[in-house]
């Protein structure tokens, strides 16, 4: 994460550092997506210890709140929306592993003023530290605007994508506005199902993340020990939410955020983070179905032995 926020890749003067590549290889990967399961795992197993030191804020300080902090200022120059996801289901584990309401509504405002003080720092100072303000502040100012400007055409673009679909939509593959309408494989790729799909097909992928929401809290509440529901939650929960913020700004709910739709768009990296993530989901699963071999009282484990001579 340090080496990726130190790279100094600009793009029209704004933080491109999302993505370091690999020498020999050749191949690039975002590295907030890998800091993000890391410190969700570390989070649900801090949590579980049930730890008394853990639920006071002085000692819970240095072991959970600094690294915390840390990996969310080092995401937040490149990738408000990422760094603003993983904060929030951060709130949402140690809210569920016990911690103290009061001390969470203060680490909230800590967030608050630390995100306030990034914004100034940087507007007051733009060529010491590399940021995407001007672009979020104009992607913000862009959703709350009626006029027909240059930044909303990924905007009316999907409108005019969604509005041709109809109910039926036009075909799998026969969708039109998927040629001019920018990332329309990654981030507006909804637009695209609900032209070539329809609204049914929109419904139809809705229900379906429900369902994967469904099977996520089922997992967790079935699950033995306090690190596997912990676990589950905080890998499930992030891919609901980043699936229905993906589809709002198709929809035009929420302004333009970058964030792709989970098992869906393409792109290497979150596929893998995605696929991994289900992959410790379904492991806890596993756990829960394997029970131990017992013996009955007084049997004699080499009886079977005995019995085949």
């Amino acid at each position: 994460m340090v080496y990726t926020a130190l790279q100094g890749n600009l793009i029209a003067g704004s933080n491109a550092n999302r993505w370091i590549r690999i020498p020999i290889v050749g191949l690039s990967f975002q590295t907030s997506t890998i800091a993000s399961i890391v410190l969700l795992a570390y989070v649900a197993h801090l949590m579980s210890k049930n730890n008394p030191r853990i639920y006071r804020l002085k000692s819970s300080i240095i072991s959970l709140w600094c690294p915390v902090l840390t990996i969310i200022l080092l995401i937040l120059p490149a990738n408000l929306s990422t760094a603003l996801l993983l904060f929030f289901m951060v709130l949402i584990l140690v809210f569920l592993g016990g911690y103290p309401i009061k001390y969470l509504v203060g680490m909230l405002g800590v967030g608050v003023f630390m995100s306030l003080l990034f914004v100034i720092v940087a507007k007051a100072y733009p060529g010491s530290i590399p940021n995407r303000i001007d672009t979020w502040i104009s992607r913000i100012e862009n959703f709350r605007s009626d006029e027909d400007r240059g930044g909303n055409y990924q905007i009316e673009r999907a409108k005019i994508a969604i509005a041709t679909g109809g109910f039926w939509g036009v075909g799998a593959g026969k969708s039109v506005m998927k040629n001019f309408l920018p990332q329309s494989s990654s981030d507006f790729i909804y637009a695209i199902i609900i032209e070539e799909f329809g609204l049914i097909g929109g419904t139809a992928l809705i229900l379906l993340y429900i369902i994967v929401l469904f099977r996520i809290v089922v997992i967790a509440h079935k699950s033995d020990t306090v690190y596997g529901k912990l676990l589950v939650l905080g890998l499930g929960l992030p891919i609901i939410i980043q699936a229905l913020v993906s589809m709002g700004v198709a929809l035009q709910v929420f302004p333009v955020t970058g964030q792709t739709l989970p098992l869906i768009s393409s792109g290497g990296t979150a596929a893998w983070m995605t696929c991994i993530a289900f992959g410790m989901i379904l492991s806890v699963s596993a756990g829960q179905k394997l029970e131990p071999l017992t013996l009955e009282k007084n049997e004699n484990p080499l009886s079977i032995l005995s019995e085949a001579l």
